[in-house]
């Protein structure tokens, strides 16, 4: 054989060996494939946001809290979540630039039209609670239809937060009934939360007469009722937030006059 035979039969060896190769890489299972055939790293799905906190009992406390301890100086504003959405975040946000954190009772019908404002709510740290599905009446419900209320409201939350909201507070009503206390905590919240200052800005009595009767009542540990959907209250916000700090008294959750 000459030597440019010999040439030609080595090229050609080695032609076949790499045509082999190639064909396992693509037939045989568990073949590491050539990097040019390797598919494009996949984009990882956006990450669900954590479920929000569940109900807590706090040991030696009442099933019905009206007032958080006295000896802190913290005290909880806590609002009926119903209403303009629009309004709602306008509340939301006024109370975040002073540094305070609210807590809302959300209806179970409102988060129905408006389901985006659980995640608003949580996402500016805010504490969210139960307000029964309606907001009727539930004291004067019979067993049956409180308990749906109580309870639709839960499996909302819960779709949409993965929680069923860490308070339950009664519509229509600054107390709960022995019975719709009873089905509170079988629903699984240990305490309802009541109030002891009551802002009244559901009767729109103005912004100053709101700001008026909530300072003239706040003190430590208070639970103080008021309402989003009403623009005396969003009006109301500012100065109040702005005399509590200057009282040196902190707008926390209500899991945080608590705790």
């Amino acid at each position: 054989m000459t030597t440019t035979d010999r040439r030609t039969a080595l090229r050609a060896g080695a032609a076949l060996v790499a045509g082999g190769a190639l064909a396992a890489g693509c037939s045989t299972p568990g073949a590491v494939a050539h990097p040019a055939a390797t598919p494009p790293a996949t984009r990882h799905a956006a990450a669900e946001p954590p479920a929000a906190p569940a109900p807590r009992r706090y040991p030696g406390q009442p099933g019905q809290l009206t007032h958080g301890p006295r000896t802190h100086r913290k005290v909880a504003l806590t609002f009926h979540g119903q209403g303009d959405p629009g309004l709602a975040r306008t509340l939301l946000t006024e109370a975040e630039k002073h540094g305070a954190h609210v807590t809302v009772l959300a209806v179970g019908t409102w988060l129905d039209e408006h389901p985006e404002m659980a995640r608003r709510i949580l996402d500016g740290g805010h504490d969210l609670g139960n307000h029964t599905q309606r907001h009727l009446d539930v004291n004067a419900m019979t067993e049956s239809d409180a308990r749906a209320e109580i309870t639709g409201c839960a499996d909302r939350l819960r779709r949409l937060t993965g929680s069923i909201g860490t308070w339950f507070r009664p519509s229509r009503a600054a107390r709960a009934s022995p019975l719709v206390e009873n089905l509170a905590r079988a629903a699984g919240y240990p305490h309802v939360l009541s109030y002891d200052v009551d802002s009244l800005d559901y009767t729109r009595p103005g912004a100053a007469a709101v700001t008026r009767t909530i300072l003239g009542q706040v003190r430590e540990g208070s639970v103080v009722s008021l309402h989003f959907g009403y623009p005396d209250t969003a009006a109301a916000l500012p100065a109040v937030l702005a005399e509590l700090d200057r009282r040196g008294l902190a707008a926390v959750t209500t899991t945080e006059l608590f705790s």
